[in-house]
């Protein structure tokens, strides 16, 4: 049985360092560098969001994911 609560964070987790050491990225680049589904990414990002980590900018095409 999966646990999507720990999946979920550690690929939060895994957003958090990678912006701590890369910086922004798009969403589009960020599904491809993390190997995962838009659903988990942007459930992952959610989370970021909720503990007021990261920022999200609207771009012509996607967004701009950001460490506050």
């Amino acid at each position: 049985m999966r646990n999507f609560n720990l999946e979920i964070g550690n690929l939060a987790g895994s957003i958090w360092k990678y912006l701590d050491e890369f910086g922004s990225i798009s969403t589009f680049r960020l599904k491809m560098v993390m190997a995962t589904s838009n659903a988990n990414i942007y459930l992952a990002l959610g989370w970021l969001l909720r503990e007021n980590k990261i920022k999200i900018e609207a771009l012509d095409k996607g967004y701009k994911v950001s460490k506050l």
